[in-house]
């Protein structure tokens, strides 16, 4: 009778991921096993069929081998589909379900647990002049740090670890829970493997102290609020042995006191005289390079943007330099003297003479109040 097709088996498409495959047999497995159906041989073939089908898809090798050439191309493999047993039951469960229980850290030839070390954080505060020119930059960071006194080993110098009685030194104990053979971390040893009998004096057998670390941290140039930055290996020291996590430094950019960022491009308000408004002129206008002149045409209003093209900033995405919007705010004079405020009135006086010809915008308005008035009447 021809092998059934394994992808058909399991009941996943040939382009199914490792995750989907796993997912895929965990429920064939739980579904068909022979404890859960006992004298149910047809329940027993179909366990064992899935069994096989799981043992060569989720090996990279013999799925390219599989998807190739198909079941002949298995004939003879090395470490190819075997029969069903209890041993070969334990260690396909495990491995399916192990990630389930007790993934705290991961065994190397079966020995102790090794612990990467956790990720750390770090806010950094920068103004944006160097946020877009770049910089290096220390910062302090408080972590986690291998005791220098025992080297990580958490045993008062002179004395080593012992081999945990629990685990034996695994570093892992296996439980039965009906037809569940279930690996955990070692209760006693937490999955080092060993105990400390005599603890070090400066980490109390913890193999880490708290230390505050001095880094530099090269900015480049053009970051932005909320970008990161990964330190690989900055992080907390790892536990048994295992490698340090990484530091993410995320970037604040302070508020700025003339200019708003919005990624390449700023914006920034001009206060302008009314004189210079409406007969027009030059102000000085500040940029991240320098100062400009800025032409204001006459009878420019207040509100009228300006773009100044170049006078932005570059992006860490970006090598393009953005523009500088200016946006003009037609300054209202205050604490006039009464000299000052005669002449005014007698300028705003000679304007009313001329009509709408000086005041375009506020003639507008008047005729839009009157025809909405007209309307509802």
């Amino acid at each position: 009778m021809a092998k059934r097709d394994y992808y058909e088996t399991l009941g996943v498409s040939k382009s199914a991921s490792s995750d989907e495959i796993k997912k895929a047999y965990r429920r064939l497995a739980m579904k068909h096993h022979p404890d859960r159906n006992k004298g149910d041989d047809s329940a027993e073939a179909k366990f064992k069929e899935a069994k096989e089908a799981y043992e060569v898809l989720k090996d990279d090798d013999k799925r390219a081998t599989y998807d190739r050439f198909g079941h002949d191309g298995l004939k003879g493999a090395a470490g190819g589909p075997g029969g069903f047993g209890a041993e070969g039951f334990s260690d396909i469960f495990g491995d399916v379900f192990g990630d389930i229980f007790g993934g705290g850290g991961r065994r190397a030839g079966g020995g102790p647990q090794v612990f990467r070390g956790a990720d750390l954080g770090y806010e950094l505060k920068l103004d944006l002049e160097t946020a877009v020119a770049g910089d290096n930059v220390t910062i302090d960071v408080p972590t986690q740090v291998t005791c220098e006194t025992c080297k990580g080993s958490g045993a008062r110098k002179g004395s080593d670890p012992i081999q945990c009685s629990t685990c034996s030194g695994l570093g892992q104990v296996r439980m039965q829970q009906g037809f569940f053979s279930i690996q955990q971390t070692c209760p006693a040893c937490k999955g080092a493997g060993t105990t400390i009998a005599d603890p070090c004096a400066d980490c109390h057998g913890r193999g880490r102290v708290r230390k505050t670390r001095t880094l530099s941290v090269k900015v480049p140039a053009g970051v932005d609020d909320g970008d990161r930055i990964r330190l690989s290996g900055e992080g907390e020291a790892g536990r048994n042995g295992g490698p340090a996590g990484d530091l993410y430094v995320e970037i604040r950019v302070q508020p700025h006191k003339i200019f708003e960022r919005e990624g390449a491009n700023l914006s920034c308000e001009v206060p302008v005289s009314i004189a210079t408004a409406t007969l027009g002129g030059e102000v000085e206008l500040p940029t991240l390079d320098g100062n400009v002149a800025l032409k204001i045409p006459a009878g420019t209003q207040s509100g009228k943007v300006f773009r100044l093209r170049g006078k932005g900033v570059t992006t860490v995405r970006d090598v393009r330099v953005g523009d500088l919007f200016a946006q003009v705010a037609v300054e209202t004079p205050v604490n006039l003297t009464a000299e000052q405020r005669e002449a005014l009135e007698k300028f705003d006086s000679l304007l009313q003479s001329g009509g709408e010809k000086h005041s375009p915008r506020a003639g507008g308005w008047l005729d839009s109040v009157k025809r909405f008035f007209d309307r509802i009447s």
